[in-house]
């Protein structure tokens, strides 16, 4: 499969760190935070994962070669490759980071995921986000029956419902394996709306410390889902839901987590 990125921002003094950006359920190329890492001296790439031409038009069965493929191509250019994730594109540079340590140096991780969860494919059958040679991971299913209680509504609780309705089994086998990435920076705002995701970032610190390893977590309680980096837009677009935070908070969480990021990056402060 030929993974090309969508956007390439090349920096104009080259630190030998390559970055490739994930957007999430959005599904956009994410080309504002690619030229973000790429005045700091990245070299810079964000791709569509789905929706695009010959692409799924949803996030079900996206295959992960797409990503480390486009890591591997970095990595041919770069000393250090870094996968910058959000929520849904989060998971995705989780599981790349677990599936090629040997080709990813560090994961940063937005908004993330624990688990792999389900994608809805356009008959309404639940099947898992991402495949890999050819065959579905094991996901989460979402509860079918979950209803918000408010407009536009929130989705942390369906998640939650989600998780008490698999199991501990289910989940265990969902897992996404962090312990196999190098290093990881998780980002996540307590009043994320979207999902728990600072929940779902601690569960990724227990694991890894469960095997001796140590991972960088940056939280601010009154932050939401969507982390604004110093210098970036604030993305206003997207399904109507609720999403937590202010723009002072999410602005705030993203200046304490730029400083972790630069470190993991190698870049020029």
């Amino acid at each position: 499969m030929a993974a090309t990125a969508d956007v390439r921002c090349e920096p104009s003094e080259h630190t030998g760190t390559g970055a490739l950006v994930l957007a999430g359920s959005s599904g956009r190329v994410d080309e504002p935070r690619a030229r973000l890492l790429a005045d700091h001296g990245v070299l810079a790439e964000s791709l569509r994962w789905f929706g695009g031409p010959g692409q799924h038009e949803g996030p079900w069965e996206i295959a992960l070669e797409l990503f480390v493929e486009r890591v591997r191509a970095l990595r041919a250019e770069c000393d250090r490759v870094v996968v910058l994730g959000t929520s849904f594109g989060a998971e995705a540079a989780l599981l790349t980071g677990a599936l090629a340590p040997d080709l990813v140096d560090a994961v940063v991780a937005l908004a993330p995921s624990d688990v792999v969860w389900a994608g809805v494919r356009p008959d309404g059958r639940q099947t898992s986000h991402w495949t890999w040679q050819g065959e579905p991971l094991p996901f989460v299913a979402l509860d079918e029956e979950w209803e918000p209680d408010e407009q536009p509504p929130a989705y942390d609780g369906a998640y939650r419902a989600a998780r008490l309705l698999a199991g501990p089994e289910r989940l265990a086998a969902a897992a996404i394996p962090a312990e196999r990435v190098r290093e990881i920076v998780l980002v996540a705002g307590g009043d994320d709306r979207v999902w728990p995701s600072v929940e779902h970032a601690e569960a990724v610190v227990r694991r890894r410390a469960a095997s001796g390893l140590d991972t960088t977590l940056v939280t601010d309680p009154e932050a939401g889902h969507r982390t604004v980096l110093p210098g970036e837009p604030v993305v206003t677009a997207g399904r109507s839901m609720q999403r937590g935070g202010t723009q002072e908070a999410d602005r705030r969480l993203g200046q304490l987590a730029w400083r972790e990021v630069l470190k993991v990056l190698a870049a020029r402060r």
